[in-house]
């Protein structure tokens, strides 16, 4: 990784639907060049894909919660990942430290909405239970580098 791949990193983070002309502008290549940078990037997993970020007002899911996660034996961080990833209300997820296996960023629609989605997360293989603060309101909400 050199910093013409990490240009092309930060460019399609902005904005995924660049184009190769873009990326190869702000990388300094041109756009086949930038093609098969790109193209490296993705087959050696550096980019594992791309995505449409939506902005969770316009779905009006506006009720929030951390949803600490444990689990019964040792799943995998894999495992764990895949067990969630059919879950939209699910945001963001990490592993964690401490006597929690996981701590989830859930959004829904309402209470009744995000109760529905914690039961579902629950109904998952590895999960044997969880626990959950609801959020009410944001004091600091950085965007992220």
């Amino acid at each position: 990784m050199d910093s013409i791949d990490e240009e092309i990193i930060r460019c399609v983070l902005r904005n995924a639907r660049s184009t190769y002309a873009e990326i190869g502008k702000a990388a300094g290549l041109s756009a086949p060049a930038a093609k098969r940078r790109l193209d490296r990037l993705v087959s050696t997993g550096a980019i594992r894909g791309f995505t449409a970020i939506v902005d969770p007002q316009t779905l009006a899911w506006r009720t929030e919660a951390f949803v600490e996660v444990y689990c019964r034996g040792n799943p995998t961080p894999g495992e764990l990942r895949q067990a969630l990833e059919g879950t939209p209300e699910v945001v963001e997820a990490c592993t964690v430290s401490g006597a929690a296996d996981a701590v989830l960023h859930m959004l829904a629609r309402d209470i009744t909405h995000l109760e529905q989605a914690i039961q579902r997360v629950r109904a998952t293989a590895p999960v044997e239970r969880t626990e959950s603060v609801i959020v009410l309101s944001r004091l600091i909400d950085r965007p992220r580098l």
